[in-house]
């Protein structure tokens, strides 16, 4: 393995929407969700949503199906893949589900890519009805963390992941939300943190720089993406020095052979 860890949150940035909002949208179920919400969590209300679609008739191959056209950058996918082929150990954390996670990664042929997807449990119960379930049963505990919502706090996942990692890993975390905020605050000197550029977690990184310790560099779109973290992974890793024999192409292809030391610095997230 390459010893990098790349973490990937789901809604907004390997996808381009919020996976949530894009099903409801799509099955004409977005104006009961938004009269229901502010009686309960979000969490527990796209479980209540789902019960409301099964009722409505709509089945387990329609949410697939649009799962399957969910707006997605093409450079994303090539991302993960060159990321993927250099040794790095990809996981997923991400407060959407995992039916959604696993149809679509599936679907766009990089399930494989992913050692671990962290997120809240999904699954078709024997009624064919889709349930979504805390990650974390607030309903029995909280877990304590009042900058996450109550069903799921990232920066408990990346401390865990932290402790279980064998031997020197560095990570780099790629997160657009205000969720990826706890997260950040975990890294450590030496881990990389990407930001989406004038999303959530960016704003709040920009006006609390001092409380994240890992170099911080932001990106727009998956282009931007691709670049940064292609460049951040071969900055670690001498190309000559990667495992997978499909490396070396992915990486000369993508950068046309330019040495190392000539490629351009990412633009930092102003202090």
């Amino acid at each position: 393995m390459s010893g990098i860890v790349v973490i990937f949150d789901f809604d907004k940035t390997i996808i381009d929407v919020d996976s949530d909002n894009w099903v409801l949208d799509e099955l004409g179920a977005s104006d009961l969700f938004n009269k229901l919400l502010p009686t309960m969590p979000w969490n527990s209300l796209m479980d209540k949503m789902m019960g409301e679609l099964h009722l409505q008739g709509k089945t387990i191959h329609d949410i697939e199906q649009v799962l399957n056209r969910v707006p997605i950058h093409p450079r994303v996918v090539p991302a993960i893949k060159a990321a993927y082929a250099s040794g790095c150990d990809l996981r997923v954390v991400s407060d959407a589900n995992t039916f959604y996670i696993e149809t679509i990664l599936k679907h766009l042929g990089i399930r494989e890519c992913f050692s671990e997807i962290n997120t809240n449990p999904g699954f078709v119960d024997d009624e064919g009805k889709l349930r979504i379930l805390p990650f974390h049963d607030f309903h029995k505990s909280e877990h304590g963390c009042n900058l996450c919502p109550p069903n799921m706090c990232k920066g408990k996942v990346i401390e865990r992941i932290q402790a279980t990692v064998a031997g020197e890993k560095r990570i780099i975390y790629l997160g657009d939300g205000a969720g990826d905020f706890c997260p950040s605050r975990k890294l450590v000197e030496g881990d990389y943190m990407m930001p989406r550029k004038d999303f959530p977690v960016w704003k709040l990184i920009c006006e609390n720089r001092d409380v994240v310790k890992a170099e911080v560099y932001e990106w727009s779109d998956g282009e931007d993406m691709e670049r940064i973290l292609l460049q951040l992974i071969a900055s670690i890793i001498p190309i000559e020095k990667m495992e997978n024999k499909n490396a070396n192409q992915l990486f000369d292809c993508k950068f046309e052979r330019i040495a190392l030391g000539a490629l351009s610095k990412p633009i930092y997230v102003p202090h």
